[in-house]
């Protein structure tokens, strides 16, 4: 169940109507949600595999930043090198999909972010990681963003202004 206020931060920082919404997953140290947990499905019954959406604004660009510096590719790289992190990684990809599953299962469905194999979607791994714990490379994603000068995510004021109750 998702609270009206937090609904209406999510809406804010997203800048439309959110679509699925089931949970806050994550919240940022502002207080406002930063991830979302979604339906697998959507409204109109199209199946939509993105269990964790990332939400705020400030991550969302702290992520975009180091997708467009080539980090995806470099984290791809190193699955096919580094078994341990492939083990790791293919670990998050079935925690991500039990998760999923244990509220709707989607009969064929992809998983998220490129798991278990490449790295395609941060934002998704991101987003995985801060709502279980479970994900390396959002783990590493999140220490890379944190490392950046222009990250401001997680400082105040909140990202977006939400009325009070």
């Amino acid at each position: 169940m998702i609270s009206e206020s937090d609904r209406a931060a999510v809406e804010a920082q997203l800048g439309r109507v959110p679509r699925g919404l089931r949970a806050v997953a994550h919240r940022c140290a502002c207080g406002l949600p930063d991830v979302v947990e979604t339906a697998p499905r959507l409204e109109d019954g199209s199946p939509f595999p993105t269990l964790y959406y990332l939400t705020c604004p400030r991550a969302a660009s702290a992520v975009g930043r180091l997708e467009a510096d080539g980090v995806m590719s470099s984290m791809t790289d190193r699955l096919a090198d580094d078994e341990a992190l492939a083990a790791s990684y293919a670990d998050a990809h079935a925690d991500y999909l039990a998760r999923r599953d244990a509220v709707e299962v989607l009969p064929g469905a992809p998983g998220a972010g490129g798991m278990p194999t490449r790295v395609k979607c941060l934002h998704v791994l991101v987003a995985h990681e801060l709502a279980t714990g479970a994900n390396p490379l959002g783990r590493e994603a999140i220490e890379l963003t944190a490392d950046d000068p222009r990250n401001v995510w997680g400082q105040l004021p909140p990202c977006v202004d939400v009325p009070g109750p």
